[in-house]
């Protein structure tokens, strides 16, 4: 008897994959998605953890979803409307100071600047105004020039006012990424909410990467907010795998695939995957040329976490700081970038930049009895063994006196060991590999494709490629189109809003689509 041969195989179930793999059953293909953790959704994924006696709902890698709200892919697959709950907190991050008041950046840009004139200065408030205001007011365009395809201009940016935005973002982005010293900022204040937002990409501060991300997160505060699923990041990933399955395709855990040779036939294949598990699954296989090309492209800095069980809300210094979905707990912009500085040397710091995830806030499906989970990291040096603990609790005690007095549990994840969550997360490295200007659009390798690779019908579609790391499906999405047209002909893409059992044929082309997410105000 013959042997089945899919038509797209996946490898990975991470956000990337899902995405690229309902695209092409949506698009009427066979897939079959492998995935060789237990549980599917590679760092979007959530599971119950048991802590002193506190079985609580951790999400074990991100946590916190504002490019999800943002991307164009998941504003087409319409996550609300397949009972996904993204939470918006009343204020998407703090930035909580020494002995007064904490920076909040809040979904109505005016509101921000009204607290910053009252707690910081009225000169940083007007400032904060000019830097974020031409941002938020036309979101689209640039979430369009930072999550579309590398290879041409998004019709956003080719009108007169979004060409301007993408000139004001250009010229912010050398603003921030040229300078240690911010001089946009008189206060204390609003120059570290703007540094704390770096920490979430494992990128030097100051760097044009960095400072590119401060303003596409910063920009996403005040528009789309940043959000947190009910139920934590599953919710997210499960949304997509019912789409799969509606649509005919499958999904395997526990398949680990090391050898090319252990591949099901397909006609085509999407490695949701670092370049470097491809290369060790295809090893001799793969030409010298791409081979030197992915060794050239390393890994960034590692992130060791540490999820905490509390008896109580964290008693925040500065009480406002509860609204809070999102905390940067690192002080000022100059201690948060003498601390990355000696992370990037190879050295632990002594009071790093902690980001802290409250799910409680908005999330009460969390709560278990008097337990609560709280998620927190910080960045180090790549493949540190580090258990960081204590030095993660020193610096939220900082700002939060008796939180040590509020812990129930904790278990630290540290850099070396966070690959057994995520095999793409090597050495800690939760952006598959190094980020930085060159690399966001040379990634992996400086090719005018960099879905497909040298072996006919492979196709790369991860966080290692472009538009990079985070949650928005958007390298799954580009690598399935591009494979859907080399291999199957295929150039008029399928719908993807909710149609649940059905094959759909209306076109949707979500780089053209314009961004419909609901805002909150912004005067």
């Amino acid at each position: 008897m013959p042997r089945h041969i899919n038509d797209v195989v996946v490898i990975g179930s991470g956000p990337n994959g899902l995405a690229a793999a309902v695209l092409c059953a949506r698009a009427g293909l066979d897939v079959q998605v492998l995935e060789d953790q237990p549980t599917p959704g590679g760092g979007c994924r959530t599971e119950e953890i048991a802590l002193a006696g506190a079985a609580l709902p951790h999400d074990l890698c991100s946590a916190v979803h504002p490019m999800a709200a943002a991307s164009p892919f998941f504003t087409a697959f319409d996550l609300p409307a397949r009972g996904v709950q993204l939470n918006v907190p009343a204020a998407s991050y703090a930035h909580p100071l020494d002995h007064r008041p904490a920076g909040i950046a809040y979904p109505d840009l005016g509101r921000t600047a009204v607290e910053l004139a009252e707690y910081g200065s009225r000169a940083d408030a007007a400032a904060w105004q000019n830097l974020m205001h031409p941002l938020v007011d036309d979101f689209d365009t640039l979430v369009a020039l930072c999550l579309g395809d590398m290879r041409s201009i998004p019709s956003e940016a080719r009108a007169l006012s979004g060409a301007r935005t993408a000139l004001d973002f250009a010229a912010r982005v050398l603003e921030q990424g040229t300078r240690a010293r911010n001089r946009r900022f008189a206060d204390d204040m609003a120059a570290a909410m703007l540094t704390g937002i770096g920490g979430h990409v494992p990128a030097p501060i100051p760097s044009l990467a960095g400072a590119a991300t401060m303003l596409l997160l910063g920009s996403a505060a005040h528009t789309v907010g940043w959000p947190i699923p009910t139920g934590g990041s599953q919710a997210i990933t499960n949304a997509l795998i019912a789409d799969l399955h509606a649509h005919g395709g499958h999904l395997d855990c526990d398949q680990r695939v090391s050898d090319w040779r252990l591949l099901p036939p397909a006609r085509a294949y999407l490695f949701d995957t670092s370049p470097w598990v491809l290369a060790h699954i295809f090893f001799n296989r793969l030409p010298g040329r791409y081979r030197r090309a992915i060794s050239r492209y390393r890994p960034g800095l590692g992130i060791a976490k540490v999820d905490f069980v509390l008896g109580a809300a964290v008693p925040w210094e500065d009480p406002r700081v509860q609204q809070a979905g999102t905390v940067h707990c690192g002080g000022t912009r100059a201690e948060i970038t003498a601390a990355e500085s000696v992370i990037a040397a190879g050295h632990h710091p002594p009071r790093p930049l902690v980001l802290v995830s409250q799910p409680t806030v908005v999330d009460p499906t969390r709560f278990n009895r008097d337990a609560r989970p709280l998620w927190t990291y910080t960045h180090v040096p790549n493949g540190s063994e580090a258990d960081v603990t204590e030095t993660i609790a020193a610096q939220i005690e900082r700002f939060a006196p008796g939180f040590r007095d509020t812990v129930v549990a904790s278990r630290c994840t540290p850099a070396a060991r966070l690959s057994a969550h995520d095999i793409n997360y090597s050495g800690g490295d939760i952006a598959a590999g190094k980020v930085s200007m060159y690399r966001m659009i040379a990634r992996p390798t400086p090719k005018w494709n960099p879905y497909r690779t040298p072996l006919d019908g492979v196709y790369l579609c991860s966080a290692s490629t472009p538009p990079g790391p985070s949650v928005h499906g958007m390298p799954g999405y580009y690598a399935a189109r591009q494979l859907l047209r080399d291999k199957f002909g295929i150039t008029t893409l399928p719908d993807l809003g909710p149609t649940p059992g059905q094959r759909t044929t209306t076109t949707t082309n979500i780089d053209r689509t314009r961004h419909s997410t609901p805002r909150r105000s912004r005067n």
